[in-house]
């Protein structure tokens, strides 16, 4: 499978549009690859630590939506931090694919700790040669 680069058409419109107001409601924003292949594109988000039912993927036109949210559950009650890099709760990422991909086709699969959605290529129809009768 050749890998190909993506058309800057590719917009994460989750941290263009509504940004700080995600941030202030405690929302984040997973990382997130996209790619090209010989057969569509590939978006892989980084989610460890969740439950393929927490997670929430919906198509809205060009838009790709994944949403969910990541419990923390795993540190006691009354710590300090001296680090804290990962984030827990809610989380939303909206991209904006370009044209020529058929979102309606999308297969997902959650896979140690990763989120791999496949979108296929929208067929491009062969152009038929025809003869028109000249009279």
């Amino acid at each position: 499978m050749a890998v190909t680069k993506v058309n800057s058409a590719v917009q994460f419109v989750s941290r263009l549009t509504g940004s700080h107001e995600s941030v202030a409601n405690g929302h984040w924003v997973p990382t997130t690859d996209v790619y090209a292949t010989d057969t569509g594109l590939v978006v892989k988000v980084e989610l460890a630590g969740m439950r393929s039912e927490n997670l929430e993927i919906t198509v809205e036109g060009s838009r790709l939506r994944i949403s969910g949210n990541r419990p923390d559950g795993c540190r006691a009650p009354k710590c300090s931090f001296l680090v804290m890099e990962i984030n827990y709760g809610p989380f939303e990422c909206v991209l904006e694919l370009p044209q020529g991909y058929d979102l309606n086709q999308a297969k997902a699969a959650y896979l140690n700790g990763f989120l791999r959605i496949d979108v296929p290529r929208i067929p491009v129809p062969h152009s038929k040669t025809t003869k028109v009768q000249v009279n």
